[in-house]
C-alpha cells in the first residue's frame, strides 16, 4: 500500500479498538520535520 493508505488503514484500526489519536499541531509537524496531514514515515522507511 502507499504509506497515505497504510496510515488510514492504521487509524481505522485504532478507532476500531477504541485507541484515539490527536492531530499534530503545525508546530510539532514542523518539529518533526513532517507534513500535518501525512504520511509521517520518511521515503526509507518500509512497512
Amino acid at each position: 500500500l502507499p504509506k497515505h493508505l497504510d496510515e488510514k488503514v492504521a487509524r481505522l484500526h485504532l478507532k476500531k479498538v477504541g485507541a484515539m489519536l490527536s492531530e499534530l499541531s503545525d508546530e510539532q509537524a514542523a518539529y518533526i520535520g513532517v507534513p500535518k496531514q501525512g504520511p509521517y514515515k520518511p521515503d526509507t522507511y518500509r512497512y
